[in-house]
């Protein structure tokens, strides 16, 4: 991973300076944005930033701006960073198309480890590719098509389709699939699995109904017959 682009966004120069220092260690090229304007203008001009690490409250374009204009164009993965706890903007996050969310003040260490942790879930090698039930996955390309029809998956929900199918057959609890889904200890309200697995079943159409709910646990992905 070293070497690759990270953009940081953030008004607080104290705070850019502090990530930036852990991320270069760990060898990344972090890239600066004080505001949000600045954000998308370098974005759209360095076409290879790899990660983005953006704040919620800024001058100019808010990060909640930023993530909509980008996620117009590309899936690059955006972990929003911000002071606010309430799941509310938690959860309108995760529907922006945010990949993951932290809140300040954090560990420098987990945030490094949870970009070290997106950054090789979408940079996966080779052409491994799966197929089960119509559904085939392609881990290279992070394409999905069901009977040979392309579905549009965001980030986790793609993330999360892999999961199930590298795992079917097998009860999982909402703890362990955010925890290897999103790869953190997840200590928020569950209902963001909930979420998500709602939108993959709606976007997979009839196989959406191999996703089974265990009720009072979690879920269990099972082709039947």
């Amino acid at each position: 991973m070293d070497g690759l682009k990270i953009l940081v966004v953030d008004d607080e120069a104290r705070m850019r300076k502090l990530v930036k220092d852990f991320l270069t260690n760990k060898g990344f090229q972090v890239i600066e944005a004080a505001d949000g304007e600045e954000a998308v203008d370098i974005f759209f001009n360095q076409k290879d930033i790899a990660l983005i690490l953006l704040d919620v409250m800024m001058p100019k374009m808010d990060g909640w701006e930023v993530c909509k204009t980008i996620r117009k164009y590309s899936k690059v993965p955006i972990i929003m960073l911000t002071a606010r706890g309430e799941e509310r903007d938690e959860l309108q996050g995760f529907n922006l198309g945010v990949d993951e969310y932290i809140s300040k003040p954090f560990s420098p260490k987990i945030l490094v480890a949870r970009v070290e942790a997106i950054l090789r879930r979408s940079n996966v090698m080779g052409t491994e590719s799966t197929e089960v039930g119509g559904i085939r996955i392609d881990k290279a390309a992070r394409q999905v098509t069901v009977d040979g029809n392309p579905v549009d998956l965001s980030y986790k929900e793609f993330e999360l389709l892999n999961y199930f199918i590298e795992n079917q057959g097998l009860a999982l609890s909402r703890e362990k699939i955010l925890n290897n889904v999103w790869n953190y200890d997840y200590f928020g309200d569950a209902r963001t699995i909930d979420t998500h697995v709602k939108k993959l079943r709606s976007k997979l159409g009839p196989k959406g109904e191999y996703i089974k709910t265990i009720w009072g646990m979690g879920y269990k992905f099972e082709v039947d017959g």
